[in-house]
């Protein structure tokens, strides 16, 4: 687990324009959402050299397959220092090697919560990160049901948006909005 994410902001590397702005901001963490297989080695290697630990939306990486090997790939050869998947079997796999395993929840209809929860609860991920990051009763029911942190993402778009998360019991918040990113 991290040390001190509490009220935190995670910038998400969408758009490679940003990666220059994310290694000399403050933060501690930077997410990698959409990248490709060929380039990731060298940018975690260049994150890390600026003291940054790198997440990897493994499901998300252009040429990777998220499946154990892909997983072991991202770990051993990449070093990426947490893996975010949809997956609970990724995350399973992502446990067993000891690295942050974050389970990125979409609570799109009763249905769709119910049985993510049940995966929460199976695999037991470091942080559940739950989309959209707006939705605070949301927030508060799954960790009231998993006991797990809560990371907030997804249609952060402002800086009232944030707040309103962290208050409503999330742990961080993770965004692609680059003016969001100063915040903290």
């Amino acid at each position: 687990m991290l040390n001190n994410i509490e009220k935190s902001i995670f910038p998400v590397l969408k758009d490679m324009r940003h990666f220059e702005k994310i290694l000399k901001s403050q933060h501690e963490i930077v997410v990698f959402l959409e990248t490709r297989v060929s380039q990731l080695k060298d940018l975690v290697k260049y994150a890390h050299q600026h003291s940054k630990k790198v997440f990897i939306h493994a499901d998300l990486v252009k040429g990777l397959k998220a499946d154990e090997y892909g997983i072991e790939f991202l770990i051993h050869n990449v070093k990426a220092d947490g893996i975010i998947s949809t997956r609970g079997k990724a995350i399973s796999f992502v446990k067993k090697y000891q690295v942050i395993g974050i389970l990125r929840l979409f609570a799109l209809d009763s249905h769709a919560l119910d049985h993510n929860l049940k995966i929460c609860n199976r695999v037991q991920p470091d942080y559940i990160e739950v989309l959209p990051g707006v939705v605070p009763k949301i927030i508060t029911e799954v960790h009231e049901k998993t006991g797990i942190p809560v990371i907030a993402g997804g249609l952060i778009r402002s800086e009232q948006d944030v707040i309103n998360a962290l208050e409503d019991g999330a742990k961080a918040v993770s965004t692609s909005n680059p003016e969001l990113w100063k915040l903290m």
